[in-house]
């Protein structure tokens, strides 16, 4: 019970601070939200509920993939996946019903946190005028995971300093920055301090995975050893998502429940 109180207390400060606070932009009163993750369809599987749900009660909701997944497959590579990924993320962002899913130009496998790649993070975030800010942890068994998580954490404070990437204006106020969920416990386990349940925008969220064909059909399940699972039919690939490997029982706990 004690838990259970201090959590709704969280939720109360939260919510208060975002009533109260001035958003970034002056010329867009609606709170202003990014996720910024490592490959498209990373931010669906974090929090594709939540945005689904944020976007519903009149958000702005922007997810930015900082590499253009170009190696996530067993058959396809290189620019046409690229662009095959890309036009699955659009397609997603339109179930979702967010304002923006933007795909950057980096190789997926092969992400650094690099100086040049913070910048592009730090342009993101100032032309959202984000007031909100979600980001990887720096915990995970994949390297585009790990740094994706460490370019956001750099470019937290560094959005309103006005030397540091001076071609894009930076932010009048330093945005709320947030971690999204992962079952990581090593070097330390995810503090869950503010929790959403997504059970009225589920059926968004499997939209949306059912977007990223050469992923949740394709290469996950080749790579985890089930492609011979995949059905053909459409409509049973719904309920692949909702039940299956990558389903609402074991992916939602792998990825994050929100």
């Amino acid at each position: 019970m004690k838990n259970l109180k201090a959590l709704f207390l969280v939720l109360i400060l939260f919510v208060s601070n975002l009533l109260i606070a001035q958003p970034n932009s002056d010329k867009d009163d609606r709170i202003r939200v990014i996720a910024i993750f490592a490959h498209p369809d990373d931010g669906d599987a974090k929090m594709g509920g939540t945005v689904a749900m944020l976007a519903e009660m009149g958000y702005a909701v922007k997810f930015v993939s900082i590499t253009n997944g170009d190696a996530g497959h067993h058959e396809e590579g290189g620019g046409m996946l690229a662009k095959r990924r890309r036009a699955e993320a659009k397609e997603a962002g339109r179930r979702l019903g967010i304002d923006e899913y933007k795909v950057l130009d980096n190789h997926d496998g092969e992400l650094l946190p690099k100086l040049h790649i913070r910048q592009q993070v730090i342009r993101e975030i100032r032309n959202w005028n984000a007031d909100i800010v979600l980001g990887l942890r720096p915990n995970d068994y994949h390297p585009d995971h790990r740094y994706a998580g460490v370019l956001v954490q750099d470019a937290a404070y560094m959005v309103v300093v006005p030397n540091v990437t001076p071609d894009t204006p930076p932010l009048k106020k330093n945005p709320i920055f947030l971690f999204m969920e992962d079952g990581f416990q090593k070097p330390n386990p995810f503090s869950h301090d503010i929790v959403v349940g997504i059970d009225k925008t589920f059926e968004k969220k499997v939209d949306a995975f059912d977007a990223h064909e050469s992923q949740v059909y394709e290469w996950l399940p080749w790579v985890s050893g089930n492609l011979d699972q995949v059905p053909d039919d459409k409509t049973k690939r719904k309920e692949f998502l909702r039940q299956g490997f990558i389903g609402a029982k074991k992916y939602l706990k792998q990825k994050g429940r929100a």
